[in-house]
């Protein structure tokens, strides 16, 4: 299996990104060497798709397979490309505050720690739907691990479109949701406008 180890804080810099997006708490002081240098319109589009990318942890041949489905779906693509990646479940568990950033939420995902409707699923990009109660498996809730993290994301704002039991590790998607309540900064036309080409 393909993992990405690049340093995120170096990363972020490059894309232009808050660390917040992905949980991180860290400044980076230092600034990206081709910062204030004008960029074609081809290079901003591929930045935004790397973004989303590097947001949400998906490879390229997955990202292209969600394109391709997004593409199919009714209504707007970008739209739709985008409602699937906040679906996923690492990225659900991790919206819910089970994990501290989005990469832990992965980990405990493919660990096998976590539930949906009361199964075992570990398959980070399973495609939670509405309704879809998600929890954290019995055995692991009294792990020191989830002390600690309830501890740093208990003041984390859980979206409006999911509720969340940080207490009980437990959370319930209430309904899909729209662009407007995904708060990540991605212009996903300009990924549709790269992959239309």
């Amino acid at each position: 299996m393909a993992v990405n180890r690049v340093p995120v804080l170096k990363r972020c810099r490059s894309l232009g990104l808050e660390p917040a997006y992905l949980g991180y708490d860290k400044k980076s002081k230092r600034t990206s060497a081709r910062a204030g240098k004008k960029m074609s319109e081809y290079g901003l589009q591929l930045r935004e798709k790397q973004k989303a990318k590097f947001i949400y942890g998906v490879l390229e041949k997955p990202f292209r397979n969600y394109y391709e489905k997004a593409d199919k779906m009714k209504g707007m693509t970008g739209e739709n490309l985008m409602v699937m990646l906040e679906t996923r479940l690492d990225s659900i568990v991790f919206r819910m505050g089970f994990a501290r950033t989005r990469r832990e939420a992965r980990q405990i995902v493919g660990h096998k720690h976590v539930l949906v409707n009361g199964k075992c699923i570990n398959i980070p990009s399973y495609a939670v739907k509405a309704g879809d109660v998600v929890e954290i498996r019995e055995k692991s809730k009294s792990l020191q691990r989830y002390k600690d993290i309830i501890e740093v994301t208990a003041g984390r704002l859980v979206p409006e479109w999911m509720e969340s039991d940080i207490e009980g590790l437990k959370g319930t998607v209430k309904a899909l949701p729209t662009r407007e309540q995904i708060d990540v900064p991605v212009d996903e036309m300009l990924i549709v406008e790269l992959y239309s080409k």
